[in-house]
């Protein structure tokens, strides 16, 4: 449970989300840079010494599990070099500088993207619990840690991408994000511009727009994790992605705020929508609480959202290969299904809806 004070923190303080997103990317790639490492504020976590003699400007990266290592479980660094760099041997050291494992063979794993030589660093056998480095040829890596609850909160530790992709209520905002804009028919031979309101689900990626095949999908996984692994999962956050239980795991909340959205995008049995928004989109950058996107209703206004037609749908070079119904209805039965299963005794009614959305998605796309 130890990321969740740290992750929870920045939650609260929106402007400081940026942070919590550029601290692992800086890691993932950092040499050590010094007795307290890249970025070490006086106070917080204590980074090991590095040391004697370690080098600290180096074409070479050692990477490692941020996260750590379980003690029974493989554990491989990767030194990754931008120039043909040839190690032979490393060590692990501990928070004294003293050697516990190694010197072992570096072994040579050739090229990959940028690294112009890469070896992996085994150290498998090492499995007493503790916070470590690693030493190869004068170059250290970034502290590590060996725990056996090291992945704790790990798994809850995804949903904070989920909830700040919310349309309809965006919990890292605290505001409503599209929830008047969503959306305005398009694409269909007899009700074209008429208003259905579909606001809710998640935001595809850094765009704006949204499909019924990747939240079903995303929704999906969820519900299989849960399934299989609900001792994984806590209960932290309320339904609308605030802090605060509910008596609910965080995971089934989650779940559920795309169950809602693709209820909402089957509003009827011979009506089956497809895509919220297009890639005129990518037109217009902004903060999904200002987005100022125009789909021809002016800047900020209405979204179009698609229906199925079995037919390629899109903009130009943009358009897909559709054929047919069933590649969208399968994705879509099948989180309906799951999820009338394993919402049932939380809310039957809900589950029965998504019940009966199931089976009459089967029957549309088979």
């Amino acid at each position: 449970m130890r990321w969740r004070s740290d992750v929870a923190w920045c939650l609260h303080r929106p402007a400081r989300i940026a942070l919590l997103l550029a601290v692992p990317l800086v890691a993932a790639c950092g040499a050590s840079t010094g007795p307290h490492g890249a970025g070490d504020v006086a106070g917080e976590r204590r980074l090991i010494e590095a040391p004697d003699g370690v080098r600290t400007d180096s074409i070479t990266f050692i990477r490692v599990n941020q996260v750590g290592y379980m003690p029974d479980a493989p554990k491989v660094a990767v030194a990754c070099s931008l120039s043909p760099v040839a190690l032979t041997t490393f060590e692990v050291v501990d928070a004294s500088g003293r050697t516990v494992f190694g010197p072992a063979r570096a072994e040579a794993a050739g090229e990959f993207a940028a690294c112009a030589a890469t070896h992996r660093l085994d150290f498998s056998a090492l499995d007493r619990p503790g916070e470590y480095r690693i030493v190869a040829d004068g170059l250290a890596s970034r502290t590590f840690e060996i725990a056996p609850d090291v992945y704790a909160g790990a798994a809850d530790t995804l949903l904070y991408y989920m909830r700040q992709q919310r349309s309809l209520f965006n919990p890292l905002f605290r505001d409503s994000v599209h929830h008047r804009t969503d959306g305005i028919l398009v694409d269909h031979p007899t009700r074209e511009g008429e208003f259905i309101p579909v606001a809710g689900g998640w935001a595809d990626a850094a765009d704006y727009l949204q499909y019924v095949t990747t939240s079903a999908h995303a929704t999906v996984m969820m519900l299989l994790a849960y399934r299989d692994h609900a001792d994984a999962f806590d209960d932290l956050f309320d339904a609308s992605g605030l802090p605060g239980a509910n008596g609910i795991p965080d995971i089934l909340d989650e779940a559920r705020w795309g169950l809602e959205w693709l209820v909402k995008m089957y509003p009827e049995d011979d009506l089956l929508l497809n895509q919220l928004a297009d890639d005129r989109d990518h037109n217009f950058p902004d903060l999904p609480t200002t987005d100022s996107s125009d789909y021809g209703w002016g800047r900020g206004g209405y979204r179009p959202v698609y229906p199925c037609t079995g037919k390629p749908q899109g903009l130009l070079q943009y358009k897909n290969r559709a054929d047919g119904y069933a590649s969208t209805a399968g994705k879509y039965a099948s989180a309906m299904a799951l999820g009338a299963q394993l919402l049932a005794e939380h809310d039957r009614e809900f589950a029965d809806t998504l019940a009966r959305k199931a089976r009459a998605a089967y029957e549309l796309g088979r």
